[in-house]
């Protein structure tokens, strides 16, 4: 289903640039530009240590008919950043949305969510499938106009499951959402998909992790529940951090006062972090990001 909500800007692209530090980096990229006929519409940059630290920089520009001189831009900043100065960089065209796929178990907060946001045109992406290993959600998904398949992982060995998901990503996705997915994924399945993944973590990471993570938050008397979005790696629920928030609760709230109020803040974060993604403003920097 179109989405007539969803504007994206036309014409306009994202280089994101990294590397060593060193005088003069704003001044080559913005040359490199300009050199195109592009014209920069904001520029963003960071430096951790400028004495030889790491260099990050979001450069959002506009150049007639991007499509078309895509390529001419791409060679030219390859000999100028990646040739030249020896700087890693990627090219994002603003008008494409990204294409998000999102996995789920029998949560809905999250996932519907995003789906509310996707059709009134907040995130710049589509949806092309939703996932889930249980089927409660389907009519709910179907109801947004996408498509909703169901891969059971049951048992101790989820490869036929990871099998069967990675076979209706392949070529069909950006990112993919864990939108409360409570399967652990496999460092094969990551390696696979061959495109980031976010997961939504309860709390600050590791703390409560398991099942009940509000009771054993209500048991230890907590004064504030938050939650964690990050990119997902091998090692379980360490990798990069996008996005955290938190609220403020009390001796007189109960877990399941808790836990409503610890979906708020999941979905909030999440919203967050997708967003941010599928606007090209998160640059990873080994286990931290930057976000522009």
């Amino acid at each position: 289903m179109p989405n007539a909500a969803l504007r994206m800007p036309q014409d306009e692209g994202v280089l994101l640039v990294h590397g060593e530090d060193r005088p003069g980096l704003v001044r080559a990229i913005s040359s490199a530009l300009a050199e195109s006929g592009a014209n920069i519409v904001s520029l963003d940059q960071h430096t951790d240590d400028p004495s030889g630290g790491h260099f990050f920089q979001r450069t959002v520009f506009h150049v007639d008919d991007f499509t078309a001189v895509r390529p001419a831009l791409e060679g030219a900043l390859e000999a100028r950043l990646g040739k030249g100065l020896g700087l890693t960089w990627r090219l994002a065209d603003r008008s494409a949305p990204k294409r998000v796929a999102i996995l789920a178990s029998t949560s809905d907060h999250c996932l519907l969510d995003l789906l509310w946001r996707q059709r009134r045109g907040e995130i710049p992406m589509t949806v092309p499938m939703v996932i889930a290993n249980h089927s409660t959600m389907a009519d709910d998904v179907r109801g947004f106009g996408i498509p909703f398949f169901h891969v059971p992982s049951r048992g101790a060995d989820k490869s036929a499951a990871e099998d069967e998901i990675v076979r209706l990503l392949a070529g069909n996705v950006d990112l993919v959402v864990l939108a409360r997915y409570m399967q652990i994924l496999s460092a094969d399945f990551l390696q696979r998909v061959g495109v980031p993944v976010i997961n939504i973590h309860h709390s600050f990471l590791p703390a409560f992790i398991g099942a009940g993570p509000y009771r054993k938050a209500k048991e230890r008397g907590v004064k504030l529940i938050g939650a964690t979005a990050h990119y997902v790696t091998e090692d379980l629920d360490e990798g990069p951090i996008i996005e955290q928030d938190v609220v403020r609760v009390s001796h007189v709230d109960t877990a399941a006062d808790l836990q409503r109020r610890g979906a708020d803040v999941e979905r909030a974060v999440l919203a967050r972090a997708v967003t941010w993604h599928c606007q090209d403003r998160v640059m990873r920097n080994g286990r931290e990001t930057v976000v522009f």
